[in-house]
């Protein structure tokens, strides 16, 4: 394993419900004050957290800003150790996006209801990445979050170091990161989610300069290459990847996207739950009213925060009972009626 340089620099945030000033690399320490809190008075005493880091990565040959959820109860000296979820902001976005629009909340509240238990949520800073390794090999993102930074926080925190306890998920770009990342790295993650996430379907010959199209073209030149290589996009896009199911066998995969998308990415979207059906894949999708972003999400983040829990629920029990048996292999059942859904709200 590659030598983890880890910064000392941190920020704690209890009951995280608003913003804070960006910082370059290294996160002094802040405190988010945004109202009155409204935890279950459960909670009173060790209420969800947020710690944020640097973390100085020897492949990126830079510090990369980072942020993690902590549920409820979190002891880091303590014997209980958590299922983690790995979520992926979208363009334009940062590791502070989850608690300053409204993640943050949504998760909080859906604990507080019962509807999922308790995991960690791990918010990288992407930039415009697209969590791929760049053309130029001068931005390996994929490489970085694979080798460095899911070792390091496995390391520091209290987690299930079990493929079948950690999930990763996001929105838009990160969508894309989270299909991408999981069906090529299926032995670290054993479950994905994506809203909204950017699938595009083949680019049009020659590519417009200008609307929808240019805009695309723009985005993607840093880890795509510029020109745009399309042969790179279409090689590490997740409608590629899933033309060969095999190689990620037993992963378990939520989508949905708006109707209304202004971006356009229900057509990616459909076109991924046309291919998988094809393959005979199970999956979960759905094309849900709405349009894109965090105001989507504010409506259907408990879907995905719900469909990983069902697993990493699962995954708990699992490994329990092969400690109580002193095994040393795990096997995780599907939850019943977890096959594919398709359309409106379920």
């Amino acid at each position: 394993m590659r030598h983890l340089r880890q910064s000392l620099h941190s920020c704690y945030v209890v009951g995280a419900h608003g913003g804070v000033p960006r910082a370059a690399f290294f996160l002094s320490v802040v405190l988010l004050a945004a109202g009155p809190l409204a935890f279950p008075a459960a909670w009173a005493n060790s209420p969800p957290q947020i710690e944020c880091r640097s973390f100085s990565s020897a492949i990126l040959g830079r510090a990369v800003n980072y942020c993690v959820a902590l549920p409820p109860g979190y002891d880091p000296s303590g014997p209980t150790r958590y299922p983690t979820l790995y979520f992926l902001h979208g363009m334009f976005e940062h590791e502070r996006s989850w608690s300053e629009r409204g993640g943050q909340q949504i998760w909080e509240d859906s604990m507080g209801q019962g509807q999922v238990g308790k995991f960690l949520v791990v918010l990288p800073d992407g930039g415009r990445s697209f969590y791929v390794n760049s053309l130029d090999g001068h931005e390996r993102y994929e490489d970085f979050l694979i080798e460095e930074l899911v070792p390091a926080v496995d390391h520091l925190y209290r987690t299930l170091a079990h493929p079948a306890a950690r999930g990763i998920s996001g929105t838009s770009m990160g969508g894309y990161g989270a299909l991408h990342l999981a069906m090529r790295h299926p032995g670290v993650f054993g479950s994905t989610s994506a809203h909204s996430a950017a699938l595009l379907p083949k680019f049009p010959s020659p590519l417009p300069t200008e609307g929808r199209w240019g805009f695309y073209a723009r985005i993607l030149q840093e880890p795509f290459g510029a020109p745009l290589n399309e042969a790179y996009w279409e090689a590490n896009s997740p409608l590629t990847l899933a033309e060969h199911p095999e190689r990620f066998a037993g992963l378990k995969i939520y989508f949905d996207c708006g109707d209304h998308d202004r971006y356009g990415f229900q057509e990616g979207a459909q076109l991924l739950d046309r291919i998988l059906s094809g393959k005979q894949f199970p999956h979960e999708f759905a094309l849900r009213p709405g349009d894109h972003g965090w105001s989507y999400l504010h409506q259907y983040l408990p879907y995905s925060l719900r469909f990983h829990w069902q697993y990493f629920h699962q995954a708990e029990q699992s490994i329990a009972a092969a400690d109580a048996h002193g095994s040393t292999s795990l096997t995780v059942p599907d939850p019943a009626g977890a096959g594919r859904r398709e359309g409106g709200t379920h």
